[in-house]
Protein backbone atom coordinates (compact mmCIF):
# COMPACT_ATOMS: atom_id res chain seq x y z
CA UNK A 1 0.00 0.00 0.00
CA UNK A 2 0.86 3.21 -0.59
CA UNK A 3 1.95 5.56 1.94
CA UNK A 4 1.30 9.50 2.50
CA UNK A 5 4.78 9.98 2.82
CA UNK A 6 5.34 8.42 -0.30
CA UNK A 7 3.49 11.24 -2.74
CA UNK A 8 3.35 14.32 0.20
CA UNK A 9 4.82 17.74 -1.13
CA UNK A 10 7.55 18.36 1.84
CA UNK A 11 8.65 22.45 0.73
CA UNK A 12 5.58 23.20 2.44
CA UNK A 13 4.90 26.94 3.55
CA UNK A 14 3.63 27.44 7.00
CA UNK A 15 3.47 30.59 9.38
CA UNK A 16 4.37 30.25 13.22
CA UNK A 17 1.40 30.59 15.67
CA UNK A 18 2.97 33.94 17.62
CA UNK A 19 3.67 35.34 14.24
CA UNK A 20 1.95 38.67 13.15
CA UNK A 21 -1.58 37.95 11.24
CA UNK A 22 -0.99 40.57 8.97
CA UNK A 23 2.64 39.52 7.69
CA UNK A 24 0.80 35.80 7.26
CA UNK A 25 -1.87 37.30 4.85
CA UNK A 26 0.76 38.82 3.40
CA UNK A 27 2.41 34.98 2.80
CA UNK A 28 -0.65 33.77 1.90
CA UNK A 29 -1.55 36.55 -1.11
CA UNK A 30 2.02 36.54 -2.37
CA UNK A 31 2.18 32.84 -3.28
CA UNK A 32 -1.39 32.40 -3.80
CA UNK A 33 -2.28 30.47 -0.99
CA UNK A 34 -6.26 29.45 0.31
CA UNK A 35 -4.19 27.72 3.92
CA UNK A 36 -1.08 27.59 5.78
CA UNK A 37 -0.39 24.86 8.45
CA UNK A 38 0.22 26.56 11.41
CA UNK A 39 2.68 25.44 13.39
CA UNK A 40 5.03 26.39 16.95
CA UNK A 41 8.55 26.60 17.77
CA UNK A 42 8.95 23.40 18.07
CA UNK A 43 6.99 22.75 14.30
CA UNK A 44 4.37 20.79 15.77
CA UNK A 45 1.19 21.42 13.65
CA UNK A 46 -1.10 23.42 15.96
CA UNK A 47 -3.76 25.02 13.09
CA UNK A 48 -4.40 26.72 10.34
CA UNK A 49 -5.05 29.84 8.54
CA UNK A 50 -7.85 29.87 6.04
CA UNK A 51 -9.22 32.31 3.62
CA UNK A 52 -12.42 31.86 6.07
CA UNK A 53 -10.48 32.89 9.08
CA UNK A 54 -8.97 35.48 7.24
CA UNK A 55 -12.17 37.05 6.09
CA UNK A 56 -13.24 37.08 9.36
CA UNK A 57 -10.92 39.01 10.44
CA UNK A 58 -10.90 41.94 7.91
CA UNK A 59 -14.65 41.53 7.72
CA UNK A 60 -14.98 42.32 11.63
CA UNK A 61 -12.48 43.34 12.63
CA UNK A 62 -10.32 45.94 9.97
CA UNK A 63 -6.24 46.50 11.47
CA UNK A 64 -7.10 44.60 14.51
CA UNK A 65 -3.37 43.63 15.68
CA UNK A 66 -2.37 40.02 16.63
CA UNK A 67 -0.89 37.10 16.15
CA UNK A 68 -1.82 34.02 13.77
CA UNK A 69 -2.81 32.07 16.92
CA UNK A 70 -5.70 34.09 17.71
CA UNK A 71 -7.46 33.62 14.28
CA UNK A 72 -6.56 30.60 13.34
CA UNK A 73 -8.47 27.46 13.27
CA UNK A 74 -7.11 25.07 15.96
CA UNK A 75 -9.10 21.95 14.99
CA UNK A 76 -7.15 20.31 11.90
CA UNK A 77 -7.70 17.16 10.38
CA UNK A 78 -4.07 15.72 9.80
CA UNK A 79 -2.30 12.29 9.17
CA UNK A 80 0.64 10.19 9.95
CA UNK A 81 3.39 9.55 7.42
CA UNK A 82 2.67 5.99 7.20
CA UNK A 83 -1.20 6.36 6.75
CA UNK A 84 -1.79 4.30 4.08
CA UNK A 85 -3.16 7.21 0.91
CA UNK A 86 -6.25 5.46 0.49
CA UNK A 87 -7.36 6.86 4.13
CA UNK A 88 -5.84 10.37 3.15
CA UNK A 89 -7.93 10.32 -0.10
CA UNK A 90 -11.26 9.11 1.30
CA UNK A 91 -11.30 12.15 3.69
CA UNK A 92 -10.00 14.50 0.94
CA UNK A 93 -12.87 13.17 -1.23
CA UNK A 94 -15.48 12.97 1.43
CA UNK A 95 -14.46 16.63 3.16
CA UNK A 96 -14.19 20.24 2.37
CA UNK A 97 -10.65 20.50 2.29
CA UNK A 98 -8.18 20.66 -0.32
CA UNK A 99 -5.18 19.13 0.94
CA UNK A 100 -4.15 17.68 4.45
CA UNK A 101 -1.00 18.51 6.86
CA UNK A 102 1.48 15.02 7.13
CA UNK A 103 3.18 14.41 10.31
CA UNK A 104 6.23 12.57 11.38
CA UNK A 105 5.91 12.26 15.58
CA UNK A 106 4.09 15.74 15.62
CA UNK A 107 5.93 17.81 13.43
CA UNK A 108 5.00 19.50 10.34
CA UNK A 109 6.86 17.56 7.22
CA UNK A 110 4.77 17.96 4.15
CA UNK A 111 0.87 18.29 2.82
CA UNK A 112 -0.99 15.81 0.39
CA UNK A 113 -3.50 17.58 -1.44
CA UNK A 114 -6.07 16.80 -4.22
CA UNK A 115 -3.65 17.31 -6.92
CA UNK A 116 -1.33 14.95 -5.41
CA UNK A 117 -3.13 11.77 -5.25
CA UNK A 118 -4.72 12.50 -8.39
CA UNK A 119 -0.89 12.88 -10.41
CA UNK A 120 -0.34 9.37 -7.91
CA UNK A 121 -3.10 7.64 -9.38
CA UNK A 122 -2.61 8.49 -12.95
CA UNK A 123 0.64 7.24 -12.20
CA UNK A 124 -0.37 4.38 -10.75
CA UNK A 125 -2.72 3.62 -13.85
CA UNK A 126 0.49 4.54 -16.55
CA UNK A 127 3.07 1.97 -14.70
CA UNK A 128 -0.45 -0.59 -14.88
CA UNK A 129 -0.74 0.00 -18.70
CA UNK A 130 3.16 -0.89 -19.15
CA UNK A 131 2.96 -3.63 -17.18
CA UNK A 132 0.25 -4.93 -19.10
CA UNK A 133 1.62 -4.25 -22.25
CA UNK A 134 4.71 -6.23 -21.70
CA UNK A 135 2.99 -8.96 -20.08
CA UNK A 136 1.11 -9.19 -23.69
CA UNK A 137 4.53 -8.89 -25.59
CA UNK A 138 5.75 -11.60 -23.86
CA UNK A 139 2.56 -14.21 -23.98
CA UNK A 140 1.64 -13.17 -28.04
Amino acid sequence: MTKAKEVMTTNVISVRDDEDIYSAIRVMDINEITGLPVVDEKGRLVGVITEKDVLALLYTMRDKPGVVREFMTAEVVSFDIETDLAEVAEALRTQNFRRVPILDDGRLVGIVSRRDVIRHMQELRREDRLLRDSILELVF
